[in-house]
């Protein structure tokens, strides 16, 4: 039953994604920046509810004190793609840092170029990361949050690699803090596959971390530690109590 659930929740997920895409490219040529954010909103809120209605699968969030006023830069875990709906609910005004290789998708690339995403070369090393140090400064000087997956591409549940220093760099350079966020959704919305599972995403946001003077590997080493931490004691504590 699980798995009927959720082969209709994603043939709708992905209708919807496609239709919101193509309203929100007429949307955009006549509404400002502001206007598209609460629009996202709308956008994942339905994602997010869906999926909570056809496979079981809600969520909650904790730490939102730790979420300072201004723009900043979030360090997401990235292991799913729940949480690249997710980020846009729990997150202020933001932009993205992404693969341009997904501005390349009809309807759905030209919705994300209008968010003004930050759209890197994964594969250009030092360039890619000045990219990110320079549009993003800009974006954070405005109050606006740049979204960052420091593992540069979804790891399996329970696994990370070597986070990228762009995230924590542009927070030094541009004198704001950096924040961790930690969630277990990779156990329930796997990077690979159709089964969603029932359950309860827990989201952890992280106190913040100020790169203030210093190195940013070791700001990086400081953000993966909580996270992962934070990570395998959810777990446990659900493993402990036998909860989804």
């Amino acid at each position: 039953m699980q798995w009927i659930a959720s082969v209709v929740y994603t043939t709708l997920l992905f209708a919807w994604v496609l239709l919101f895409a193509m309203f929100f490219n007429v949307a955009s040529l006549v509404v400002p920046l502001s206007a598209r954010y609460r629009l996202a909103r709308i956008w994942a809120h339905v994602i997010l509810g869906g999926v909570r209605v056809f496979c079981g699968l809600d969520y909650r969030i904790t730490g939102r004190e730790h979420l300072p006023a201004g723009g900043h830069v979030a360090l997401w875990k990235h292991s799913s793609s729940w949480e690249t709906f997710a980020m846009v609910i729990v997150c202020p005004a933001q932009v993205w840092v992404l693969k341009r290789e997904l501005l390349w998708i009809p309807f759905v690339g030209w919705g994300i170029r209008q968010m003004h995403a930050i759209a890197i070369d994964r594969g250009s090393g030092p360039s890619a990361v000045r990219q990110v140090v320079e549009k993003g400064r800009r974006y954070i000087e405005r109050g606006i949050w740049v979204m960052v997956f420091p593992e540069g591409t979804r790891m399996a549940a329970g696994e990370t690699r070597k986070y990228g220093t762009s995230g924590a760099l542009l927070a030094r350079e541009a004198g704001c803090l950096v924040v961790p966020i930690a969630h277990d959704a990779g156990y329930y919305w796997p990077r690979r596959g159709l089964l969603k599972r029932r359950g309860t995403v827990d989201v952890v946001i992280g106190r913040p971390i100020d790169p203030t003077g210093r190195d940013p590997r070791d700001v990086n080493d400081e953000a993966q530690r909580w996270i992962e931490a934070t990570i395998a004691d959810l777990r446990r504590g659900k493993q402990e109590n036998h909860v989804p």
